[in-house]
């Protein structure tokens, strides 16, 4: 991971972003340690800070649109569109876009899912920074990476404000070829 700056306060970036998120055991079932951003997003400081870090490292990189997955990834790319001023386009869960899309079925843990963009928010040739707030499996972001390719684009790196390492959707997406880039990492599932 990258070194990151550090605070006013001492401790580094990836500590005190840890420190403003929530864990909630056994939810949404038996041994999953869910990790909560509705804290981190309640706290001012917290998300700005997150908004900077994320503006700070892709000011200084060359790609077109923001790809933000749904649905907390709207707010960080959202965000990250503003900041930086590149559009941004929607990765769906199907059905829920109305012009015509483009559309990639993928596996989840248990059954299957698919994912939308629509047809025209993506040129060929783009580069496409994709953004979530975790990074888990990451079946969802290489859904979206599918749809890019299918548009004749390429995906610039997968970024998030969490890494799940235990659950390798960092290596499945790097062994692919897409950097991925997460802010803070929590161990365990």
């Amino acid at each position: 991971m990258l070194s990151l700056t550090h605070t006013d306060e001492g401790s580094s970036v990836e500590e005190y972003l840890r420190s403003q998120i929530r864990t909630i055991a056994d939810w949404p079932r038996q041994g999953i340690q869910f990790r909560d951003i509705t804290t981190l997003l309640e706290n001012p400081q917290a998300w700005k800070k997150t908004a900077d870090v994320l503006a700070q490292r892709y000011s200084k990189m060359e790609f077109d649109r923001i790809g933000a997955l749904d649905a907390r990834g709207f707010l960080i790319g959202s965000t990250l569109s503003y900041l930086l001023d590149k559009p941004l386009v929607l990765f769906r869960k199907k059905g829920k876009l109305p012009a015509k899309t483009l559309c990639v079925a993928y596996d989840l843990e248990y059954g299957q899912a698919e994912l939308e963009m629509h047809a025209d928010s993506v040129s060929p040739g783009d580069k496409v920074l994709l953004v979530d707030d975790l990074i888990a499996t990451g079946g969802t972001l290489l859904a979206a990476d599918q749809l890019i390719r299918k548009a004749g684009a390429s995906t610039l790196e997968a970024a998030a404000i969490i890494n799940l390492p235990d659950l390798k959707g960092a290596d499945r997406l790097n062994a692919t070829g897409i950097a991925t880039f997460s802010l803070c990492s929590f161990a365990g599932e």
